[in-house]
């Protein structure tokens, strides 16, 4: 009895040994999700430019209601506040401390991926993402 639990044992610790070595991602791999992210970014800074362009002309009418003027004020009394000033640097702190975590974590998932995702589903999401950049480059443009 002793001798099965001892194998048991023996045989979870091999499989969470190799769970933690973790392959690194393909050099083509990650030149491709930079690729993709970038051109996603740009996608939505142009539609953020052009939701901000056709919002302009109501945020103009908003801006000079009382009402809007009342909501600048609070804004700026916000901002004004040590408290808030505070919490944003705290924000800004904590966003820095966790790029580097984030980094490695879209590594350690493109590794995982590329290791044992790619071989099978890897020609699938490739015709998945081409089928749908043909309706974001309608609908959403990148330029």
């Amino acid at each position: 009895m002793n001798g099965k639990y001892a194998l048991a044992l023996i045989l979870a610790l091999q499989v969470s040994m190799s769970l933690c070595e973790v392959p690194m991602p393909e050099t083509e791999l990650v030149e491709k999700y930079e690729a993709m992210k970038s051109v996603f970014y740009k996608r939505l800074l142009n539609a953020y430019s052009k939701i901000q362009a056709a919002a302009a002309p109501i945020m103009d009418k908003i801006n000079e209601s009382e009402q809007g003027q009342a909501g600048k004020t609070y804004i700026e009394d916000l901002q004004a506040k040590p408290e808030f000033q505070s919490a944003v640097k705290i924000a800004t702190g904590v966003v820095q401390e966790a790029a580097p975590l984030v980094e490695k974590a879209r590594m350690t998932g493109l590794g995982l991926y590329g290791h044992y995702l790619r071989p099978h589903i890897g020609t699938y999401l490739d015709d998945g993402i081409n089928h749908i950049k043909v309706y974001l480059d309608q609908f959403m443009p990148s330029e």
